[in-house]
């Protein structure tokens, strides 16, 4: 393995898999689609891209990825989900379906499509923990974080603006160890950072 260029997953049953391939070797690692177990077996870290949860969840036991995804999570493998990947990634999601599967890389609780009809898709600049200037950020029927454990750090939050209403100051980026999660998009934006950071997560692992 290069450490330099690690090989990081992008999990290919739903969602925006190309952009955040593209973003992944733009932040410097080699990235792949991952759909079978000998795929998710090979590389240094996963990306759990956005879509709708619990098909996602469904997917992946059809795949008979989930036990392993989990292991291996357990295990100390770097994670990233967005919008979707951060519902698959938290221990518990609210207004889920019973039979929603979660990973439980993250002690965090989330509300699926939190933001509602009327704001399901809005773009919002955030102060981003660790980067520099405003992060511009993608949200799409997007969840966020009602509860996060001791461990989590909270990257992101919405901020109070007059058109934030109930969402202003929600929890919508955390990291917990080798797991990092947003609420939104940032491979819709050509914004690199969050991808570096988790490359240097995978590098570090």
């Amino acid at each position: 393995m290069s450490v330099a260029r690690p090989l990081v997953g992008v999990l290919a049953l739903q969602g925006a898999v190309r952009e955040h391939v593209a973003m992944l070797e733009h932040a410097g690692a080699r990235a792949i689609g991952v759909r079978r177990l000998d795929e998710l077996s090979e590389v240094d870290g996963l990306v759990l891209p956005g879509g709708e949860s619990t098909t996602m969840s469904k997917l992946l036991e059809t795949f008979e990825l989930l036990e392993p995804l989990r292991e291996r999570i357990a295990g100390g493998m770097p994670a990233f989900g967005s919008c979707a990947g951060m519902i698959l990634l938290a221990k518990q999601a609210l207004d889920g379906r019973p039979d929603q599967q979660q990973l439980g890389g993250l002690d965090i609780v989330v509300r699926r499509n939190a933001f509602g009809r009327q704001v399901d898709s809005f773009e919002e600049d955030l102060e981003f923990a660790g980067l520099d200037g405003p992060l511009p950020a993608v949200f799409i029927r997007a969840p966020w974080v009602e509860k996060a454990g001791d461990d989590v750090e909270v990257l992101a939050r919405v901020p109070r603006t007059p058109s934030a209403g109930e969402a202003a100051d929600r929890i919508v980026a955390v990291r917990q160890g080798t797991v990092l999660a947003t609420a939104f998009h940032p491979e819709l934006t050509g914004d690199e950072r969050v991808h570096r950071l988790f490359v240097e997560i995978v590098r570090e692992a």
